[in-house]
């Protein structure tokens, strides 16, 4: 923000941030394109964003699968060693 308000220059944020200057200018560069898409109203999820929800729902059908697997291997389980000894 303050290289883009003229308040310090690029070769200042890179020594600042301690980052390349090519950092410096993908950080500008998407800073200025999610702007352009906000006013344009086309804002929405981003990338980063899109993937954690896939990652998200693939984590929960593994739980989902994972708690049906466990359910069924204990009503198997159960079904092999009969009755609880301290249920008697």
């Amino acid at each position: 923000m303050s290289i883009l308000a003229g308040e310090m220059t690029v070769v200042e944020a890179v020594r600042r941030a301690k980052v390349s200057e090519q950092s410096i200018g993908n950080r500008r560069r998407q800073f200025l394109e999610s702007g352009r898409a906000g006013l344009a109203g086309k804002s929405g999820p981003s990338t980063r964003e899109q993937q954690f929800e896939a990652q998200v729902a693939d984590l929960t059908q593994a739980l989902g699968e994972a708690a049906v697997e466990l359910r069924v291997w204990k009503k198997s389980a159960a079904g092999r060693l009969g009755p609880s000894r301290t249920s008697r």
